[in-house]
């Protein structure tokens, strides 16, 4: 049957009166739905946009767009191993590519696992009934908490983890028992069957209620830098803001997996997607009451980890590895994507709090912050990236004075955990808002307040809040470029011009900087080891502590290893990374993944390269006893070679034999740890990292007002890798990483029930980023030049710090909105800037600039009778 709305309108004059009383009855009779796919007040005002969309006749439409044109600087010079495609890149395109599971699979004796999960945010644990479960058919074993021989917990740094629950659980989703089965349909099944008596608790659900309730994990981290107080006030202007920032699910495409088997000997060997193989390793010993050295973990390729399984692990592994003990079966677990989704921490909420002061011009005077992380149940990494955070507030801005205090809050919800840039991404949004808003009261362009505050020079106008002066910077430098390449001015006026002359199309430009520090800062995790094995043919093993979760950093340590030695790449071979082979490794986290583990590598292979040179000159004097005697320093590895300084040479693998027949090992252990980083908490001062990594980024996005959608239209990005290892896969990690950071801050969000239950969990409720999110026009430029001292061959990090380079198109977008209504007065977005949120956000801007008529009765239907 048709609406009211539409027997009212048959038959009655188009006009402006009509418009009028249709939109207000628009406004009564739609009665939107309010769920995880956007909220009521915006389908409301949607359908009446788009009804007067249609009124004024706005056939106005952005242009269309190249997909995905974009351009990169040729990287100068050949080294060997720079221009590697990655390792895994055939396997990837063409499904060979072989994952946890896909080796459980191939077995035919495997125990299935299943979790029961708790229903209950908050909830006194009374019983637990497994009867049912036990006497369906293909149960092998129902375990709870009483079943574990040894510790029952995973907590990665405060024991505050169980990996069953017992005597309470704290948020939903909760792992309460686990079933064994011989197929994964009767482990589900039996799953749905076990009873569990709760007795529901009070949860504390949200950061805001955590702060005002009090509830948290730690004490404050206060880090201070001169008198706040007195800087605030004399300084001409102060404003005072606060902003929360959402979190994110990793979506990896690979979900939680790992699989387990008790040996003769009562080893148990653990093959699990996880970051961190060593901390899987001591975790497994410890449930099962083990020495580490009887538990071996394997780590093959992950389908992706972005700090998802740098902890959160250890539970899938520690599961199969219990089942595995007790009922001395193989025994697996893949979660599916909603469970995995339920389960697992996510990036951490946070709430700022500040209030600065500032010049006539912008520039700041003081910073008084306070940082709030929502860490769910269990403390996690939530300590350390609440840290990170804190470091990072200042983005790449001088803070002459500062107040910055950080704590952890506790919530009945998931326990969060790591996520790429790992709390720093965070703290820039809280430094990034303040400016823009300093910017707005002010009336002056952003980016001016912006390049104004930037890192220069010497001395203390070089020095972070936390006392790390800034050596080697190329703050200003990047930015410089950044402008460049973009042509920053000359868009400026293109757009200002473009949107004087479109009243609901709007386009808007920003551009935002990156410091971020590399290292952990837990000091003890700056150190690597490696196992480099040469044959008697000459051909070559690595073995690393690193993991390989897509990012290319096989293809790296392939790359520094074929360096060091000489070798071409079919001539070096990259082991998985196993806990027999390297142990006490750190994960593979903090961007440091090539620093340690390529360090390592390249510490090995120069023992190696130091042993077989004398050979080498040995082998060479033999061949031309004639020639001047050869200084084994001046020996060069190259091309499967050993070249002396007048061209003689020897093929590597004749220098393996003869180093083998003259007794001389061909192994090493290569070790690293970072140097020169020490930072005292309790100061708030101190060196936390080895040095900074710089970027810049130029976006320019669209922005329709009719219904909040937006489009990102151009990028350009300058990034400081140092000199790169290979450029095509820093390209790639910048690219994806910046996609990864739009979907963050303006798509991707995650949505609870008010009783805690997770709501978008699926690919249908949580939207990740798609190829029309990606810039149509995406620019990457690497800093030429740019080689970094002290780090090995030269380069820089580049896992996390492109994720932060997105804050451009979060600004670009407040741009945009400044661009509807009246001009001047702040602009407020939340961190998601969501469609919903924008169209929210346009409408308030214009809230006082439009004016309708007003509405009129309607007058009687015509035609038909109106529905009743």
């Amino acid at each position: 049957p048709r609406l009211p709305l539409e027997q009212l309108l048959e038959g009655q004059p188009w006009g402006p009166e009509a418009v009028g009383w249709a939109l207000a009855a628009l406004a009564v009779e739609f009665t939107p739905l309010d769920d995880v796919r956007s909220g009521a007040e915006f389908r409301r005002g949607l359908i009446t946009s788009l009804f007067e969309k249609f009124w004024q006749g706005d056939e106005s439409e952005s242009q269309e767009l190249p997909m995905l044109y974009g351009t990169s600087d040729p990287w100068p010079g050949a080294d060997a191993g720079r221009e590697l495609r990655h390792e895994s890149s055939v396997g990837h395109v063409t499904g060979g590519a072989v994952y946890v599971d896909d080796q459980a699979s191939r077995r035919g004796d495997m125990l299935e696992l299943w979790p029961v999960l708790s229903t209950h945010a908050h909830a006194r644990l009374k019983g637990v009934d497994t009867s049912r479960a036990r006497a369906l058919p293909g149960v092998v074993r129902v375990l709870t908490a009483a079943d574990v021989p040894g510790v029952n917990d995973v907590g990665a740094i405060r024991h505050d983890e169980p990996l069953l629950a017992v005597g309470e659980v704290h948020f939903h989703g909760q792992v309460v028992a686990v079933v064994a089965a011989e197929s994964l349909d009767a482990a589900r099944r039996a799953a749905a069957l076990v009873q569990v008596d709760y007795e529901p608790l009070p949860p504390v659900l949200g950061l805001r209620e955590a702060i005002a309730q009090g509830s948290y994990h730690t004490q404050p981290h206060v880090i201070r830098r001169g008198d706040v107080e007195a800087a605030l006030a004399a300084s001409p202007h102060r404003l005072e803001g606060e902003i929360d920032i959402g979190g994110q699910e990793h979506f990896y495409l690979e979900a939680h997996a790992a699989w387990a088997e008790r040996g003769d000997d009562g080893d148990v060997r653990v093959v699990s997607s996880t970051q961190h193989p060593s901390e899987v390793q001591a975790i497994v010993a410890h449930v099962l009451d083990l020495a580490r050295h009887r538990v071996v973990v394997e780590a093959p390729r992950m389908g992706g980890g972005f700090g998802g399984k740098e902890t959160q692990a250890s539970t899938w592994a520690a599961l199969t590895g219990l089942v595995a003990w007790l009922t001395g079966r193989p025994s697996r677990i893949q979660l599916d994507r909603d469970v995995d989704m339920i389960v697992s921490g996510k990036r951490h909420p946070f709430h700022g709090r500040f209030e600065v002061g500032f010049d006539h011009d912008g520039r700041l005077r003081g910073l008084r912050a306070h940082v709030t992380n929502d860490g769910g149940w269990a403390l996690d990494l939530s300590e350390s990236i609440c840290d990170r955070a804190l470091f990072h507030i200042d983005n790449g801005y001088l803070l002459p004075t500062a107040e910055i205090i950080g704590r952890v809050a506790r919530t009945n919800t998931v326990s969060h955990t790591a996520f790429r840039g790992f709390g720093g991404p965070q703290g820039m949004v809280i430094i990034e808002e303040a400016l823009d808003r300093i910017a707005r009261h002010l009336g002056v362009p952003v980016e001016q307040v912006r390049e104004r505050n930037l890192y220069r020079g010497s001395g203390e106008d070089c020095t972070t809040h936390y006392g790390q002066p800034i050596e080697h910077n190329r703050m200003p430098l990047v930015w410089g470029q950044a402008r460049e390449h973009a042509g920053f001015e000359a868009r400026r006026r293109e757009i200002d011009a473009f949107n004087a002359g479109s009243a609901r199309i709007k386009r808007g430009l920003a551009i935002t900087p990156v410091k971020f520090g590399i290292s952990f800062t837990a000091t003890f995790l700056n150190q690597a080891g490696a196992l480099v094995l040469i044959y008697r043919d000459g051909s070559v093993q690595v073995n690393h502590g690193g993991t390989e979760m897509g990012q290319g950093l096989y293809t790296k340590i392939l790359g520094v290893a074929m360096r060091e030695l000489g070798q071409p790449a079919a001539r070096v071979r990259v082991m998985k990374t196993q806990t027999d082979k390297v142990p006490n490794t750190s994960a593979t986290a903090a961007s440091s993944g090539s620093d340690l583990n390529g360090a390592a590598v390249a510490a090995a292979c120069a023992q190696l390269r130091e042993r077989l040179a004398p050979v080498a000159v040995e082998l060479l004097a033999k061949l031309t006893p004639e020639a001047a005697p050869v200084d084994p320093a001046t020996l060069r590895f190259t091309d499967g070679r050993v070249v002396a300084h007048d061209g003689r040479e020897v093929a590597f693998g004749a220098v393996a034999e003869a180093a083998y027949v003259r007794q001389i090992s061909l192994s090493a252990a290569g070790y690293y740890r970072t140097p020169g980083i020490a930072y005292d908490k309790s100061k708030g001062h101190g060196r936390p990292f080895h040095y900074f990594t710089f970027g810049a980024a130029v976006a320019e996005v669209e922005l329709d007002g009719w219904s909040g959608m937006k489009r990102v239209r151009r990028v350009d990005i300058v990034q400081d890798v140092g000199e790169s290892l290979n450029p095509g896969i820093d390209r790639g990690q910048i690219e994806g990483g910046f996609v990864q950071g739009v979907g963050w801050l303006t798509g991707e969000e995650l949505k609870w029930t008010r009783d805690g239950r997770l709501l978008s969990h699926s690919a249908s409720t949580y939207q990740i980023p798609s190829l029309g999110d990606a810039p149509a026009e995406f620019h990457v430029h690497l800093l030429p030049q740019a080689a970094q001292p002290g780090v090995i061959h030269g380069s820089k990090a580049v896992g996390e710090p492109p994720l932060m380079l997105a804050l451009a198109v979060r600004e670009a977008l407040r741009d945009a909105v400044a661009a509807f209504g009246a001009p001047g007065g702040q602009v407020y977005l939340p961190a998601p800037a969501t469609h919903e949120a924008l169209f929210l956000a346009v409408q308030q801007r214009l809230a006082t600039a439009t004016t309708t008529a007003a509405p009129v009765t309607p007058p009687e239907p015509a035609g038909e009778q109106a529905a009743q």
